[in-house]
């Protein structure tokens, strides 16, 4: 099996299409007696997931290439509203076939996941913050990394050491990243199921991932959390690993904003940004996943699917 966007894209399709006929309840609901769909669901999450490998942020021009490019793929596509629509109503579907192509990966059982949150920045002038429908979740938050303030979200994301996300969360700008992960572990069953049977793993965190409380909680999970020490703390174990490891959720968030385009989802309404990030994240979990099937050495690369 080749290592190309058509053949993962087929792939894709042929998986999703059983997974969602053997659980017709992850579907959205349709009423029995109607006008049918002239594209399926998995044909529309396919569309979607090119979308993001291609780097198309704006759907008009996404739908545009597709109708000149994918007709032979995708005989009927919907117009820029129906697609937007069908997404939206989608995302519940897709983040559950995250989870399942997550754990179809080689690399699901690692034994080291990394955990971090990167700004979703969703404005920047002070008329978008008073009218957005977006007030009251987005606030402002400061990103140290970029040594900035912005106006948006925060995704909060656990993943192996090759990028596979494991758990994620979307929230305000100034949500606590230690409870939001507790949050995470408590809310995702492929996480649960990881540690089940006395199964301990670890977890690589920054310093903000701190605290008895927390780190008693997570014990009481079992996990083991390295962090590096904070200001008047004495070293902590592991510190060797915290630099080379950091340069990995780096570079995670750098695939999802650089290669994914995260950061221009172009959502206005908190269901059309929860949308668009979960597309983008189903996009690199489809892409590890192909990677693990076609034995390809580095799983996060997309070089061979954005083009």
């Amino acid at each position: 099996m080749d290592a190309d966007l058509d053949t993962l894209a087929t792939a894709f399709y042929a998986d999703a299409d059983d997974l969602l006929k053997a659980h017709p309840e992850r579907m959205p609901y349709r009423p029995r007696i109607g006008i049918s769909p002239k594209i399926t669901d998995a044909e529309l999450m396919t569309l979607a997931l090119m979308q993001a490998l291609l780097g198309f942020t704006s759907e008009a021009r996404w739908l545009r290439y597709a109708h000149a490019s994918l007709h032979p793929m995708f005989p009927y596509l919907p117009g820029q509203s129906g697609y937007n629509k069908r997404l939206r109503r989608l995302a519940p579907a897709m983040n559950w076939l995250i989870g399942v192509l997550g754990e179809r990966n080689d690399i699901c059982c690692d034994d080291v996941w990394v955990v971090d949150s990167t700004p979703v920045e969703c404005g920047r002038s002070k008329d978008t913050v008073r009218r957005s429908e977006l007030a009251g979740w987005a606030e402002y938050g400061y990103c140290a990394s970029h040594s900035r303030w912005f106006w948006g979200l925060r995704l909060h994301l656990v993943a192996t050491v090759h990028g596979l996300p494991v758990g994620y969360a979307l929230t305000g700008a100034t949500a606590d990243e230690r409870q939001t992960f507790l949050d995470i572990l408590a809310g995702t069953p492929a996480m649960a199921r990881v540690l089940a049977d006395g199964h301990r793993q670890t977890v690589i965190a920054d310093r903000n991932y701190y605290g008895r409380d927390f780190e008693a909680a997570l014990g009481e999970a079992g996990i083991d959390l390295l962090r590096p020490a904070r200001r008047g703390e004495k070293p902590r174990a592991g510190a060797r690993f915290f630099k080379p490891l950091r340069q990995v959720i780096e570079s995670i968030n750098d695939t999802l904003k650089g290669q994914l385009d995260l950061e221009q989802h172009g959502g206005r309404t908190p269901a059309g940004v929860a949308a668009r990030v979960i597309q983008r994240l189903l996009a690199m979990t489809a892409a590890i996943w192909h990677n693990d099937r076609t034995g390809q050495a580095v799983r996060r690369s997309l070089i061979a699917y954005d083009h």
